[in-house]
């Protein structure tokens, strides 16, 4: 098979080839058996994951904000393939931005280049569990420097497909350090995929570590307090799921105006949710590069906003685009297979995924016509 050019622009048409083929086989990635592994390495023949990386670091040196936009567009063609995406790029980012030159020079090409697939197992150390007294991933020190890491990461995706893992664990002193773990050691266990509403493809699972000795080669970063905050390739962090909610939004916006052809009662609609949309993505491409930061940037308005709003914007939005686009399908749309129904569920993704308490409880409280004041 003939690898396809390195994607350098977003105008190169390339990319836009890249989005049509993801389109054209979005509706095939139904189940855990379903895995998008053609569609994720032409992405990453292409270039994809080098969008997130400077060019020390073999990447294309793209602003944060149209790193964004690209994340934006391959969500409208296919968000299964793109979420597996960006996990796979979180792991290419948190690799290369290490300061262990062993771990970068095992890994970093091969990843980039898509002939090892990557995934990251960190959620339990920003918004998964976090409410246990003990950490679901324990690790402990090694006279080598190395650890030994022991429990579970609960929502790893693609783990039964990678051939390394980045995963966050803590030390008793509640340290915590990142570590890539070839899924090849001993005491590594991964699951095969949770059948879930939706983006069942992606094989989401457990991963359980069973005394897997690391040694101090496999370190990303830590132990240190807080390793989540250090600089080892934390991307634009949770602006990247925004962008995928509202790359999901835009097709069942481009949906209703297609309806709308033969319906004009459907006109305003669309036209309402198309200016609603414009407007959030125009204020998450600010969020990831103020004006005047990046001569590059691709996107200006006249002020930044907060990434946690923009994410509570975009998780309301999916879900009135989809409902709408629903509702205008009508019983054709509640029919298993028609794309409307898979996008209602993907919707429902957001409201889950990486998705902050603060945010959670806010939409919780709408739902039940209650202020967060009287909520709390």
């Amino acid at each position: 098979m003939t690898t396809p050019p390195v994607i350098t622009r977003l105008s190169d048409p390339e990319f836009g080839s890249l989005c049509d083929d993801l389109a054209a086989q979005a509706s095939l990635w139904n189940a855990p058996e379903h895995w998008p592994g053609g569609p994720i390495h032409q992405c990453a023949a292409s270039g994809a994951l080098r969008w997130t990386l400077s060019s020390d670091h073999g990447g294309v040196d793209w602003s944060p904000d149209r790193q964004l936009l690209a994340y934006h567009r391959l969500a409208q063609a296919d968000l299964t393939t793109t979420f597996v995406l960006t996990q796979y790029a979180g792991a290419c980012r948190r690799i290369a931005g290490s300061e262990n030159a062993a771990i970068r020079a095992r890994h970093v090409e091969a990843l980039l280049s898509g002939d090892r697939f990557g995934t990251v197992g960190i959620s339990h150390l920003t918004t998964s569990r976090r409410h246990l007294d003990r950490p679901i991933l324990s690790a402990r020190q090694t006279d080598d420097g190395g650890l030994v890491l022991s429990g579970v990461a609960p929502w790893v995706t693609g783990a039964a497909h990678a051939e390394v893992i980045v995963l966050g664990a803590t030390l008793d002193d509640g340290r915590e350090a990142l570590v890539a773990v070839p899924t090849d050691l001993a005491g590594v266990h991964c699951g095969p995929g949770v059948s879930m509403i939706a983006l069942s493809a992606s094989c989401t699972d457990m991963v359980r570590l069973d005394d897997v000795v690391v040694s101090p080669s496999m370190i990303v970063a830590g132990p240190v307090d807080d390793v989540m905050s250090t600089g080892s390739g934390g991307g634009t962090g949770g602006l990247q799921t925004s962008a995928l909610a509202l790359g999901l939004a835009a097709t069942a916006i481009d949906f209703l105006a297609d309806e709308s052809d033969a319906r004009p009662e459907l006109t305003p609609i669309a036209d309402q949710l198309k200016r609603d949309c414009e407007a959030q993505l125009d204020d998450l491409l600010t969020a990831a590069n103020p004006p005047g930061e990046d001569q590059h940037q691709v996107h200006k308005t006249e002020a930044p906003c907060d990434p946690m709003a923009i994410r509570g914007r975009a998780n309301d939005l999916v879900m009135r685009c989809t409902q709408a686009a629903m509702t205008a399908a009508k019983g054709a749309g509640f029919v298993e297979g028609h794309p409307v129904g898979r996008w209602c569920r993907e919707a429902l993704f957001f409201l889950v995924w990486s998705c902050p308490q603060p945010i959670a409880q806010n939409h919780l409280c709408n739902l039940a016509g209650v202020s967060g004041d009287t909520a709390g």
